[in-house]
């Protein structure tokens, strides 16, 4: 599809379509292996694999670092000006180059200190072993996971959105079957569950190598002028996104010492849950700005503000959409999740509805808070998407998550998601309604 002349409607929901299927089935992966774990093993498993989430979100934060951080400049160049492909290139080499760092890094980091590394998330001994056992198979497997998230941005940005969301789809299928079969029928518990997600992971990456023998592939290897400026320009552009998402296992962070500091294990558990259908919730806002995001940022490179805006339209109706979705669920249904991802106790069930109802009321922004920060990624704006996500995915939430348990009581820490999204929409609002108002000046005739 022409991002520069084609019906914006049918491109940005063809690409939402995508996007979504692939935030669909990357989030399952979470919620599959929870739900198994947390059958089989009872509130230990759920509380484990919670400790476990700031892992999955460092290393898939660290592919969209380098994958949106390079596409949304690689789509810049491309819509500025035809016969880039070269210079374009030459970013996504980079972002080859600057995930094969990251990798290796995180890869010796899982293998040699995954016990202070899951400690220092919060675990303890009834969740250690557990938590290590599901990691065990996963440790060779955590460069795929990383370079996954990376390609599937680019091959967004290189009019292959389909392909993208088969080769999660692939891995993701096998990964709810692989659950099933290893964890139960098998009777490897927590190991099944990583086994499969592991596999998963390879199966997803073969199949995105398709695209390299594809006619349409534009994407190659070439050889880089400046390799350490274009790593910084990446990373300044994908930082945001990559916070975003790094953002939430600090969190989890925060939220696991303080809930069983205050509230016990059985508030944990819970909580395990709600990370779960929270990733779930962030995932398709990732969808919306992943769908958006080549749209707005080749018609930004050609200066036509117009398209940009009929864009912005659509994807703030689906922002609205699933704040709607989520938060009537989640308010709705508490322990239908609860009985989804554990066999609960009666002291889960009995405690769990209060804290649903209490956090989910931070879903109702939450889409289109994180939505903002590819918007203005997008636009190369990268200080506000940096305000956007530092504010509420360190500053204003960490504060609050400290603060509230100890001036209102233990269970007002579940208010500290809602009350922080309603102070970062105030920036986003104003900010994005600014740099919406400045695409007059670049409008350029189409």
């Amino acid at each position: 599809m022409d991002f520069l002349s084609g019906k914006i409607r049918n491109i940005y929901f063809r690409y939402l379509a995508a996007a979504f299927g692939s935030a669909l089935i990357t989030s399952i992966y979470s919620i599959v292996d929870m739900a198994m774990v947390g059958q089989y093993h009872g509130p230990d498993g759920s509380a484990a694999l919670a400790v476990v989430a700031p892992v999955w979100n460092i290393i898939y934060s660290l592919g969209l670092l380098t994958g949106i951080g390079g596409s949304v400049i690689f789509s810049t160049i491309r819509g500025r000006k035809a016969g880039q492909e070269r210079q374009s290139n030459e970013y996504f080499t980079a972002s080859v180059t600057g995930a094969v760092i990251l990798a290796a890094l995180v890869w010796i980091a899982v293998i040699f200190f995954d016990r202070q590394l899951l400690l220092m998330f919060g675990a303890e001994e009834n969740t250690l072993a557990l938590a290590r056992e599901y990691v065990l198979p996963i440790k060779a497997a955590v460069p795929l996971f990383l370079f996954n998230q990376m390609l599937a941005a680019y091959l967004r940005n290189d009019n292959d959105p389909a392909l993208a969301t088969g080769a999660v789809l692939a891995g993701g299928i096998f990964n709810i079957f692989g659950d099933y079969f290893f964890v139960f029928t098998c009777d490897m518990g927590a190991f099944g569950a990583g086994l499969a997600t592991a596999i998963g992971s390879a199966i997803t990456f073969v199949v995105m190598l398709v695209h390299f023998f594809k006619k349409k592939n534009t994407l190659a290897i070439v050889r880089i002028e400046n390799l350490p400026g274009k790593l910084r320009e990446i990373a300044v552009t994908g930082f945001s996104t990559f916070f975003i998402d790094v953002a939430m296992g600090i969190l989890t962070i925060l939220f696991n010492r303080q809930i069983v500091k205050y509230l016990g294990t059985n508030a944990l558990a819970v909580y395990g849950v709600i990370v779960n259908i929270s990733t779930f919730a962030q995932c398709c806002a990732y969808s919306i700005g992943q769908a958006a995001q080549p749209v707005i940022s080749t018609n930004f490179g050609a200066g036509k503000g117009n398209r940009i805006r009929e864009t912005l339209k659509y994807a703030l109706g689906t922002a609205g959409f699933f704040a709607v979705v989520w938060t009537g669920l989640s308010l709705g249904i508490p322990n239908v999740f609860i009985r989804i991802f554990m066999t609960p106790t009666a002291d889960v069930l009995e405690i769990a509805p209060a804290i649903f109802r209490c956090y989910g009321i931070s879903f109702i922004l939450l889409p289109f808070n994180i939505f903002s920060t590819y918007y203005f990624q997008a636009l190369l704006k990268p200080k506000a998407a940096f305000i956007v996500s530092v504010a509420r995915g360190l500053v204003i939430s960490g504060i609050l998550i400290y603060l509230l348990p100890v001036a209102v009581g233990a269970d007002a820490i579940w208010f500290a998601m809602p009350l922080t999204e309603a102070i970062v929409v105030v920036y986003v609002v104003i900010m994005m309604v600014k740099y919406t108002k400045e695409l007059d000046h670049r409008q350029k005739a189409a």
